[in-house]
């Protein structure tokens, strides 16, 4: 019992006057802990920082670490969310929240195949050994020992260490080249004509040259854009921040499930009546109405297995949500978990999103690993939190930048159908990338980080 109570987290809370986007940048970048996550839910803020538990995944089995614990390890097997699921139920810190990413070749292993997998890390989640959750003029403060907490108290209100926000250098897209890219999509048009698929999103790469500050980069975006989700991160050697369009998955405690499908794009732009006219383009293209209602058919499809018998519905159908430089036909499907169900199975049930991959799905997977130019990773997986309680929020990764060992890029896709011509969609994820690469600031190389 006095080992079990040892392992509560020690809590406070304190008011606050500024903005929570900055605080959470500021304990991001403070070098507090090596490894931190920043997850922003409707406007809610959490950073969260430090290793007190981890969870990962990988071609040979799953792993928990926790602190003074032996280390538990499952083989890999035909169900490898079980195996995360078994070992979160194993974590013994009360009333833990987890937050970390899922990569996109998860989906090829969900039924236990390894023939497509690599020596990636598929999954990564932390319980961390503070954490900050921000409300309405007050934030909850966690840590894992009274010095711990002490040092993030102080952390959240001293802003006397902040900068003034840097200008962001733009990095012009449009100019990058596309050549391979519009090849793939005629590879893959001339597929779906034959009968093969019926959709495919194929993404490209964008190299970001020089070093770039990517908390002042998320600070900028962030202003700049109106995401569903945003985040920032660096776990495992893996670091990201971005600007999520939609969910992958919601599940709340009582078992109510939620997805967004958004598909269909146009650019969206500072000139009201010009956004009026490409909203009134979008709606009335058939290539991107078709594109939108095949994929709420699969996530409505999708959830049936995991749900109650009738309960799957579309409260919300072809609607259009802003996303920082685009618009989008937007969805949403929803159910309630069966009984016996839980969060993990709605997340294999729906991961990865069907914007962000294909229909049918598995002929998606063929398409993408045979005609982008390397493998996906954090890119269209998803960035996720997960409580004791069961409940779950994923967050799709696009509009992002990604950073590891050195290397700085930007990646987008566009949604791939039968009357897809290559020169739209390739400005398509021009559009898209936009969303972050004007928000770029390059590291202040003079400063002490």
């Amino acid at each position: 019992m006095t080992a079990l109570a040892s392992r509560h987290y020690y809590e406070t809370q304190v008011p606050l006057s500024e903005d929570p986007l900055l605080i959470a940048a500021r304990l991001a970048d403070a070098g507090l802990y090596e490894s931190y996550v920043v997850y922003e839910n409707g406007g809610s803020w959490a950073y969260a920082g430090g290793v007190r538990a981890e969870v990962t995944l990988d071609r040979d089995g799953a792993r928990l670490s926790q602190e003074g614990l032996p280390a538990a390890v499952l083989p890999w097997s035909d169900q490898p969310l079980e195996l995360v699921s078994e070992l979160l139920a194993q974590v013994e810190v009360p009333y833990w929240r987890a937050y970390g990413w899922a990569a996109f070749e998860l989906s090829y292993a969900k039924e236990g195949a390894r023939n497509h997998l690599g020596e990636q890390r598929l999954l990564h989640l932390v319980v961390p050994r503070v954490e900050v959750r921000f409300g309405e003029g007050h934030a909850l403060l966690r840590a894992a020992d009274q010095a711990a907490l002490d040092t993030l108290v102080n952390a959240v209100i001293d802003d006397t260490g902040s900068n003034g926000e840097r200008q962001p250098r733009p990095l012009d897209v449009y100019a990058t080249d596309g050549t391979g890219y519009r090849a793939a999509v005629r590879h893959a048009v001339d597929d779906i004509n034959a009968g093969e698929l019926h959709k495919v999103i194929l993404s490209r790469v964008v190299e970001v040259p020089g070093d770039t500050d990517l908390t002042a980069t998320y600070v900028a975006g962030r202003r700049g854009n109106n995401p569903a989700r945003s985040f920032m991160l660096n776990l495992g050697g893996t670091e990201a921040i971005g600007f999520s369009p939609e969910i992958v998955v919601q599940v709340a405690e009582d078992g109510r499930v939620v997805s967004q499908p958004l598909a269909g794009t146009r650019a969206l732009t500072e000139d009201v009546l010009v956004n009026e006219s490409l909203r009134a383009d979008l709606f009335g293209s058939p290539k991107e109405v078709y594109e939108h209602a095949i994929s709420v058919k699969t996530g409505a499809d999708e959830l049936l297995d995991v749900c109650v018998e009738g309960s799957v519905e579309i409260p919300e159908f072809m609607a259009v949500r802003e996303r920082g430089s685009v618009q989008h036909l937007a969805s949403r499907v929803a159910g309630k978990l069966a009984p016996g169900r839980h969060a993990w199975d709605a997340f294999g049930a729906v991961f990865p999103a069907v914007t962000a991959s294909g229909v049918p799905k598995a002929a998606a997977y063929d398409s993408i690993r045979r005609y982008e130019p390397e493998t996906r990773g954090l890119y269209s997986g998803a960035v996720l939190t997960v409580d004791h309680s069961g409940a779950m929020d994923a967050a799709l990764v696009l509009r992002s930048a990604y950073r590891r060992g050195g290397r700085t890029w930007l990646r987008a896709g566009a949604g791939i159908v039968g009357h897809s011509t290559p020169e739209r969609e390739f400005e398509e994820t021009c559009e898209k990338l936009d969303s972050v690469a004007r928000f770029l600031v390059p590291a202040d190389t003079g400063a002490r980080r």
